[in-house]
């Protein structure tokens, strides 16, 4: 199953790379007129479905009793950190051509960089703490605590997405739906386990 999953995350990015090495070499692409465009677009929806993907796992294990899903997790979620990054780098490079002050300038003037940016800065504790080393050094329950953070995170970036686009489009709607969807599966699993241990035994 690992491997798999490696694959079918690998490939995403290799079709980036794919389509540019076709645009620079002259053959015709999927890219269409602007091809900087797309690749922001195509790297950030690809980090926010996968985010969405990590995020559904538990709910999947818990519908179908299919505990081996939970292996794969983590990995889900540091590939949706790299495709963020990806995105961010891509953002920064092709459209700021490395300028720092430009990007401190965007962060503060545009509501959709501002949230973009949490939502990666979000993602980096997360990212360096997501090894079997770490958890032992944190012990179990501080990692849980602190990878709770994930949900504030997926709401800045379904936002970011929802503002990064003009006017109101179907694709931001979709995933906040579904990011809704985990989160009242996330809350109402809570009550119940909460519930669950106020009852006398």
């Amino acid at each position: 199953m690992k491997p798999l999953t490696l694959l079918a995350l690998i490939l995403p990015g290799a079709y980036v790379v794919l389509e540019w090495t076709l645009a620079l070499s002259g053959f015709p692409h999927d890219m269409g007129f602007n091809p900087v465009q797309w690749t922001h677009h195509f790297l950030g929806e690809t980090a926010l479905r996968i985010l969405l993907v990590s995020l559904a796992i538990t709910p999947l294990r818990d519908i179908t009793g299919w505990a081996p899903i939970i292996l794969i997790r983590r990995r889900i979620g540091l590939a949706a950190f790299f495709y963020a990054l990806a995105h961010l780098l891509a953002y920064v490079w092709l459209d700021l051509d490395w300028s720092m002050p430009k990007l401190w300038e965007d962060i503060l003037q545009r509501t959709y960089i501002t949230l973009g940016m949490g939502a990666v800065a979000g993602l980096i504790p997360l990212a360096i703490t997501s090894t079997n080393g770490m958890i032992r050094r944190m012990g179990r329950q501080a990692w849980q605590r602190l990878h709770y953070l994930v949900y504030p995170i997926a709401i800045l970036a379904v936002a970011h997405h929802f503002f990064a686009e003009k006017g109101i489009q179907m694709g931001p709607l979709i995933h906040g739906a579904i990011l809704a969807f985990l989160l009242a599966w996330r809350l109402v699993k809570f009550i119940r386990l909460r519930i669950a241990a106020a009852q006398p035994a």
